[in-house]
């Protein structure tokens, strides 16, 4: 077996050609490796900076400002001079553990600049611009100086400057949590404050008109771009605040309870904010700019313990309603018979994984109350749940369990037993867990998203490498590309998932939800969406609820929407004996290389991959509420070699609506090159596979 670290790059083309600025010049200016891009920064007479970037002669950004507001020291925002400049690029090919891609590209021109003060306390530091052709990544570097030692931020003014009134699609600037419907309006039309109250939110926090990241445009001159940030380590989470009078974003970040922003010792860098920039909607999917702002991987040695996997769950039932949590109500759904029910079913199936919520005990105060610290036992399992039986029982059949930390956003208490409690599943040989943080985050005034928590959620990934196990988090900090450095960061939910078509009061999730997500939340990484609801009208348990779209559209969701580790969330006896299931058992997780085929946020799109190691290929196509015509040439393949290939599809009358669950499966020989013509239905999809004769 391949093991794969940072020494692993396979092709390191490095063209260093440092070019000095002259002596007190006041701007700096690179190009994209394609030429397409241009990046221009800029210093006034009045020391005040500005970065601006074109595509050809079309402003993409026009100029935006930069600078910091600090407490107990001047503001950071003119005065600056440019001590010295140097320019350079770098071309490389380096390989994932696992991924969207094997082999990733990482090609750029970058410019760093050395910015002083002109006046006291002459404080020093270097901006970074990376130019790719896909888009703009920068940072601030502060290195050690004598005139900043220890700093709180108060502000970080970095702008984002518009052109036009450009089409958004974005969710609220909520500190706490990234589970709301995506919007589709004008950026002069976003209003994140009407969505303060949210019945369905265990914790939500919009103290201003901003959104989260990424938030994807499409400008009035029909360019898509994507802003966002990459390698968020010791910082807040960053929003965007809507400036509409001077027609900007502009960095809002999420503070601590005393309401400071930032604390640092220098050295320290920011995050990298980045803008990613296409012709196509697709292009914004198949970037890799984010993953390559973060550093090579850390883990050293072999990796063979991350496995991305296809997994069930002792979860779905408890959203239904059959089940619960806790073994107080008398419906305990993690006991060790229900356990081994579901891991025969998985055995069956060629699923890999089983997680097991509830397992633990203080479920019985997990939510809603306000001393909610020291409730969760991470070690202990209630007394009809053994542990180290089901475990063995899971080695004997193939099948891994998964662990379930709910933290109950009590993480102090998680802290203090996270060496315990990883090590337990390092000697009951358990690699993945899926944590969570639901509820207001104690001690009061902290958030999910500021610097306090995203400090927590790293030490959680830092023990997880300590003891071989992979992360899979909801209730998230967002993903910056975090993966690449730490790879057992494997998968995390972050947006409004699939357990809101089970209990949502406002009807559930609705049918254009994921035609969005593919082009907002997912192009920030692997989302733990839960796919693989069969029983679409969820009958008997919640008949006032539903998924509204298409089972077709539900089994494309396994290439559409990427994560390593992809659930099938349904009942065992809601999958057995449904044809689709075939399908769940022959869909990789793990890929070779992806391609966007088509699409445009909110309406429809169709993605192909291949898996890694293999020839075969699978295509997943959704639409919205519209029925839709797709042709798709596969030219990707090769022209030489027949397929066969299996098409789940929707039936002639199928319809989200009144006929979900209509699907034909039809099998037929293609080559590479032909064009296929998919006909989905009102909120139905379509999910292929390709295999070699």
């Amino acid at each position: 077996m391949l093991r794969f670290s940072f020494y692993s790059l396979l092709l390191i083309l490095l063209a260093t050609a440092c070019t000095p600025a002259e002596e007190n010049t006041s701007s700096v200016s690179i190009t994209s490796p394609d030429g397409q891009l241009a990046l221009s920064f800029q210093v006034n007479e009045e020391g005040v900076a500005a970065y601006e970037l074109k595509r050809g002669e079309t402003f993409v950004i026009p100029a935006s400002g930069l600078g910091f507001s600090f407490q107990d020291a001047p503001a950071l925002k003119k005065g600056w001079k440019i001590n010295n400049a140097a320019t350079s690029s770098k071309k490389e090919s380096w390989e994932q553990p696992w991924g969207e891609q094997r082999m990733v590209e990482n090609n750029y021109q970058e410019a760093r600049i050395d910015i002083e003060e002109t006046s006291p306390p002459m404080r020093k530091f270097v901006l970074v611009f990376r130019l790719y052709d896909d888009g703009l990544g920068f940072r601030y570097e502060f290195p050690e100086q004598e005139n900043m030692g220890e700093v709180v931020i108060t502000d970080e003014h970095t702008e984002f400057s518009l052109t036009g009134d450009p089409t958004c699609w974005w969710i609220p600037g909520d500190w706490d949590i990234y589970e709301h419907l995506y919007n589709q309006t004008k950026f002069s039309e976003i209003d994140a404050l009407s969505k303060r109250d949210h019945p369905n939110l265990a914790q939500t926090y919009i103290p201003e008109n901003a959104v989260n990241t990424p938030v994807t445009l499409k400008t009035e001159a029909g360019l898509y771009l994507s802003f966002h940030e990459a390698n968020l380590t010791d910082y807040a989470g960053m929003t965007l605040r809507v400036n509409k009078k001077d027609n900007r974003f502009e960095s809002a970040l999420v503070a601590w309870a005393d309401g400071a922003k930032v604390k640092q010792q220098t050295p320290f860098n920011t995050p990298w904010r980045t803008i990613q920039v296409a012709e196509k909607a697709g292009d914004l999917i198949e970037s890799n700019i984010i993953l390559n702002l973060n550093e090579p991987n850390v883990l050293k040695g072999d990796l063979s313990w991350i496995k991305p996997m296809k997994y069930a769950g002792i979860w779905w039932e408890m959203h239904l309603d059959k089940s619960s949590w806790d073994k107080a109500s008398g419906k305990h759904g993690a006991t060790t018979e229900n356990a081994k029910r579901y891991i025969d079913f998985c055995a069956e199936n060629n699923i890999s994984g089983l997680l097991v919520e509830g397992w633990n005990t203080g479920w019985e105060r997990w939510i809603g109350f306000p001393d909610r610290e020291g409730v969760f036992d991470f070690v202990t399992p209630y007394d009809d749940y053994d542990l180290e039986e089901v475990v063995r029982y899971g080695k004997e059949k193939g099948v891994s369990i998964i662990m379930h930390h709910e933290t109950s956003a009590a993480p102090r208490t998680y802290d203090q037993q996270l060496d315990t409690a990883y090590t337990l599943m390092e000697n009951l040989g358990i690699h993945a867990v899926k944590t969570g943080y639901v509820g207001p985050i104690i001690p009061e005034g902290e958030r999910h998203h500021g610097q306090w928590m995203v400090q927590h959620y790293r030490r959680v990934v830092e023990m997880g490498a300590k003891h071989q196990v992979a992360i899979d988090a909801h209730e998230p900090i967002k993903d910056t590309g975090i993966r690449r450095t730490y790879p057992n960061m494997m998968s995390r939910e972050g947006l409004r998932g699939q357990e809101f078509n089970a209990w949502s009061s406002e009807g559930g999730n609705p049918t254009d939800h994921l035609t969005m997500v593919a082009f907002t939340r997912m192009l920030a990484g692997p989302i733990d969406y839960t796919p693989g609801i069969f029983n679409l009208m969820m009958e008997p348990y919640k008949p006032d609820n539903r998924v509204k779209h298409t089972l077709a559209h539900e089994l494309a969701l396994y290439v559409v929407i990427y994560s390593p580790l992809q659930m099938m969330a349904d009942l065992p006896e809601h999958a057995t004996g449904q044809p689709g299931m075939q399908w769940v058992r022959d869909v990789a997780v793990d890929w070779e290389q992806t391609k966007v085929l088509n699409g445009d946020p909110g309406d429809y799109v169709t993605i192909a991959r291949q898996e890694r190691g293999g020839n075969r290929w699978f295509i997943g196509a959704i639409t919205d509420e519209n029925p839709r015509a797709l042709s798709i040439e596969l030219d990707f393949l090769d022209k030489n070699k027949t397929y066969r290939l299996v098409v789940y599809q929707d039936g002639q009358d199928a319809h989200w609506e009144t006929n979900p669950t209509a699907m034909e499966i039809e099998e037929r020989e293609v080559r590479g090159g032909d064009i296929l013509d998919l006909h989905l239905v009102a909120g139905g999809g379509a999910a292929l596979m390709l295999v070699p004769m």
